[in-house]
């Protein structure tokens, strides 16, 4: 999926878009309902903003990472919640490029066609994965091709790869065997990492939790966590609950490091993710993850240029990339003190 903001943690307020990433910017006000909220010790609520996904009549994303606050939780950079779309607006994102990342897609209801530069094409159903590692550069492009009066509901979710293996050969992997953990009302599917010993076959390149958690109502359960991970809660439906705190949709709850055990409580269906804390400072910018103002510079020029990134063998022109701003870019660590 294309991120269409030129910066992934812009504060939209209104009509006024205040850009978080370039050098001597102040730190935007949030509006109330989009400043972080601490809910509970070690647990702080990030309520989500809408992004119109291909312009203001195209289908609308709830993005909650990366947040002004809270950029990453692990490795991973960047969520977007979008559907149900009830025979709304359709998913049709042309071919676009990414550099730096790997993209995970998880779908809940209806079926995307992925097609990338590297000549796959593969379309990905609910309960399975598609995850592309962009490394150098890569292309590609997602369609709904469900009946446009049937539902399209899912996440799209980013990981930032580590600097020692962000350069690597672009590839594309599909995983349609993943392995699901079943206890009294409750399903787990595992797509990134391994939980209570359930484990994905995906690649990943940092420590790294993938969860969907589905629960009946009245369902409770208690899931083994890595201490070292700092986790996030995404409720997708339902009125679920987490470590005693009821998500509202499309939220996401941040979970700081040192807890063993994650409680959650039904109705609903959540996204359990986590990782080791991302210690290197990132720039996002567009669709790429980098980490200096030169490489956004390079990859933009290579992109509008129709070098490094391939074709993508689809019937839709390529976006163009945004405009660069005048003022030099910079990378950003994965929290921000919110005391200054």
């Amino acid at each position: 999926m294309s991120n269409l903001e030129a910066y992934p943690d812009e504060v939209v307020s209104g009509d006024v878009v205040t850009a978080v990433a370039p050098v001597g910017t102040v730190p935007p006000v949030l509006p109330e309902h989009q400043r972080p909220v601490d809910v509970a010790p070690g647990a702080t609520l990030l309520e989500p903003r809408e992004v119109p996904l291909g312009g203001p009549r195209a289908m609308l994303v709830r993005r909650t990472l990366p947040h002004r606050d809270i950029r990453t939780i692990g490795a991973w950079c960047f969520v977007d919640h979008f559907g149900p779309t009830r025979g709304g607006a359709a998913m049709h994102v042309p071919p676009h490029p990414h550099i730096g990342l790997q993209t995970v897609t998880w779908l809940l209801a209806g079926d995307v066609e992925h097609r990338d530069s590297v000549g796959s094409r593969q379309l990905v159903h609910p309960g399975e994965l598609n995850v592309m590692t962009a490394g150098e550069g890569i292309a590609h492009s997602e369609d709904t091709v469900s009946p446009v009066d049937e539902d399209l509901h899912g996440v799209q979710l980013w990981i930032a790869l580590p600097d020692a293996d962000r350069r690597q050969e672009p590839h594309f992997e599909h995983h349609a065997d993943l392995p699901v953990l079943q206890s009294e009302g409750v399903t787990a599917t595992v797509f990134v990492g391994e939980l209570d010993g359930a484990r994905s076959a995906a690649a990943a390149y940092s420590p790294l939790l993938g969860t969907e958690v589905r629960l009946d109502d009245g369902a409770r359960a208690e899931l083994p966590l890595d201490p070292d991970f700092e986790h996030g809660v995404l409720a997708v439906a339902g009125a679920p609950t987490a470590a005693g705190v009821r998500i509202p949709v499309s939220a996401l709850v941040h979970l700081e490091r040192g807890r063993r055990s994650l409680v959650l409580e039904g109705p609903g269906r959540v996204l359990l993710i986590g990782g080791s804390p991302f210690g290197e400072d990132l720039l996002m910018w567009w669709n790429f993850v980098a980490r200096s103002h030169d490489e956004i510079v390079a990859a933009r020029e290579d992109w509008e240029a129709g070098r490094r990134f391939g074709v993508v063998d689809h019937p839709s022109a390529r976006l163009p990339a945004p405009v660069l701003p005048t003022t030099p870019l910079r990378p950003r660590p994965s929290i921000r003190d919110r005391r200054r």
